[in-house]
């Protein structure tokens, strides 16, 4: 078939297998160039060879899409790295905790191990001290053992004695709360009871002469209210007085058998209830309507012989007889307890409640204060002796001397300086409760709480300061020495404001020590000027202080210098007088003050204290210590 007779299409067909023949080469080609531009980075990686097509409009759109991933991945960052942060907090607090409970481990294995110890070093002390004692019981001589004994014996019975005088304190205290809210009670139903109600006044409204008939019935309910409540006091006071009657019989009855007994357990015995009920006998009588100058006797001779009971009763219970002198003041007090009981048990047959009344309104004309005069005057007026030191009982002065020109405190501060004055003593409150006058003298009665009780104090309305301080917790122990109840009692005082005070006198009751100081000025002691301090040997600390005098006599002044010397003075002491100790001092002779030298000493087997005027020469007192063998002067 010749060209011209082939068909357009079959034409087509062979050009275009021509063509395709022709581009098969070059395609083979194209791979090697790009092979020969290929770069391989040092990195390991492959650099492509730049293109020269140009790009698509979808690669664009691609590019565009790219350019947020990086952001993207800057947030992935930051909080895995914040994970991998609070890991590690975690972690450190895991470390932390476990490192704690491993301290409490080894702080509780340590402790354990303490424990062990000192079981094992008690055990170890038990052994020693049986092994000790088998030592002594073997070596001891029977008389040695006889002493042990009786030592051991006397210890018992002084802890069970003070035990039953804390025993009579607390019992003695829970009472005296009753009778005082039986009373808050008592006043506070009688007001309630005759409030005045509705009547009168409805009346009133009524008409005139309804009124005038109300007004006097409300005028006459008063009266009868008043007379009523009048009544009520008069009967408390009848019962305080039968109360102080049957404490002084049975003050007769002991009194009356220690005269004659010679067994120490019943001396013990008898001399604790002399003791304990000269306690009671002084609460009552500061409960009766008398004023502190008309008992003032009384008072001083049942505190003298509740402390030389206890004096007495600690010598007895170490094993030591009564001397002379402590048999004597027994006979002392038995004779003035004896006149007592006479006026009392007469007082109380034959006073009336008329005569109750008026001691109550004050009026002195009446059978109760007479009898209480008849007491103050002449049954207690006791000879110059002593069992509490010189001029322990020294309250001349009317005027509150140390006082004067001072300003004023109020019931406030007289808290807020309570509080500053016993601030060692933890005071959880302070309360004001009343004022009290005495020898011109008034004060604030304030009473704190603390973890040991209640303790009541009186506070100078001039000046604020310190008069009289009790704590009614008993001691029990004796863990601290005389000297360092004087220093402890000298702290004290200080913190209160009397400065210069000397201890002069000191005495043991079981486990207190009594102390006297006195102001000191140029090596002088002045009598006039005393404080009291009662000092706990259990706990170390002051349970009781006496200022009266102190408040009452104390100025600055001068004591002067003596005209004839210590040996001249000395010379005119009698003849066999032994003196032990001898200073000067200034002492309250008529109302006045007289320099005098001191001398202490013994005279046939008896103390005595003589003072010898320092200007004249002549004897100006003479004192003789009964009643203890505790107590000692201090010179």
């Amino acid at each position: 078939m010749s060209k011209k007779e082939l068909s357009s299409g079959t034409e087509k067909a062979e050009n275009l297998t021509r063509k395709n023949t022709a581009k098969k080469p070059t395609e083979k080609k194209a791979p090697v160039k790009q092979t020969k531009k290929t770069v391989k980075k040092s990195d390991g990686t492959v650099k492509q060879p730049k293109q020269n097509v140009v790009k698509s409009e979808k690669q664009k759109k691609s590019k565009k899409k790219n350019k947020p991933v990086k952001a993207i991945s800057q947030k992935r960052l930051q909080r895995k790295q914040a994970r991998e942060q609070k890991k590690l907090e975690a972690a450190k607090i895991r470390a932390e905790k476990k490192q704690k409970r491993l301290e409490k481990k080894l702080e509780a294995k340590q402790k354990r191990l303490d424990r062990i110890a000192a079981i094992k070093q008690a055990k170890a002390e038990r052994r020693e001290k049986r092994r000790e004692r088998r030592d002594m019981l073997k070596h001891e001589t029977k008389e040695a053992r006889i002493n042990r004994r009786r030592e051991e014996h006397a210890a018992k019975i002084e802890a069970r004695v003070a035990k039953r005088e804390a025993a009579m304190a607390d019992k003695r205290a829970k009472r005296e709360h009753r009778l005082k809210v039986r009373a808050e009670k008592r006043a506070e139903r009688s007001e309630k009871r005759h409030a005045p109600g509705f009547g009168g006044w409805l009346a009133a409204v009524i008409s005139l002469g309804v009124t005038t008939l109300a007004l006097g019935t409300m005028l006459t309910f008063g009266w009868l209210n008043m007379n009523g409540m009048e009544a009520n006091m008069a009967t408390a006071q009848n019962e305080n007085l039968y109360e102080l009657n049957s404490i002084v019989d049975n003050l007769d009855t002991n009194l009356s058998k220690a005269r004659v007994s010679n067994s120490r357990n019943e001396q013990v015995r008898l001399l604790t209830d002399i003791a304990i009920e000269s306690e009671m006998a002084e609460t009552v009588l500061e409960r009766l309507p008398l004023d502190t100058q008309t008992t003032q006797n009384l008072t001083s001779f049942v505190n003298k012989m509740g402390d030389s009971a206890q004096s007495m009763l600690y010598s007895v219970a170490n094993g030591k007889k009564l001397t002379e002198s402590q048999i004597a003041t027994i006979e002392h007090m038995y004779n003035t307890n004896q006149e007592l009981k006479a006026i009392i048990n007469d007082l109380c047959a034959n006073c009336t409640q008329k005569d109750m009344l008026s001691a109550l309104n004050g009026k002195t004309d009446g059978l109760f204060y007479s009898s209480f005069d008849t007491i103050q005057n002449t049954t207690v007026e006791t000879p110059k002796e002593i069992h509490d030191g010189p001029f322990a009982e020294n309250i001349d002065k009317v005027t509150a001397k140390n006082l004067e020109g001072l300003t004023e405190i109020t019931a406030g501060r007289a808290e807020e300086l309570a509080k500053k004055y016993f601030k060692d003593y933890n005071v959880s409150d302070v309360k004001c409760t009343g004022e009290t006058v005495a020898e011109q003298l008034t004060c604030y009665n304030v009473v704190l709480t603390t973890n040991d009780g209640e303790m009541s104090a009186q506070i100078s309305k001039k000046g604020g300061k310190v008069v009289e301080f009790n704590s009614y917790k008993a001691c029990a122990d004796k863990n601290f020495s005389v000297k360092r109840c004087i220093d402890i009692a000298e702290d004290f005082l200080d913190a209160l404001g009397y400065d210069d005070m000397k201890a002069v006198w000191t005495s043991e009751n079981g486990t207190t020590c009594n102390l006297n100081f006195a102001y000191e000025e140029d090596d002088v002691i002045f009598y006039s000027d005393i404080i009291k301090v009662k000092v706990c040997e259990e706990r170390g600390i002051v349970t009781g202080l006496e200022g009266l005098s102190y408040v009452l006599n104390h100025v600055e002044r001068t004591p002067g210098e003596p005209s004839i010397s210590k040996a001249e003075a000395k010379a005119k002491l009698v003849k066999g007088f032994d003196v032990e100790a001898s200073r000067l001092c200034v002492i309250p002779v008529d109302g006045g003050e007289t320099l005098c030298y001191e001398f202490f000493g013994t005279y046939q087997g008896d103390n005595y204290y003589i003072y010898i005027d320092a200007k004249t020469g002549e004897e100006a007192e003479v004192f003789t210590v009964i009643g203890t063998a505790q107590g000692r002067a201090l010179m």
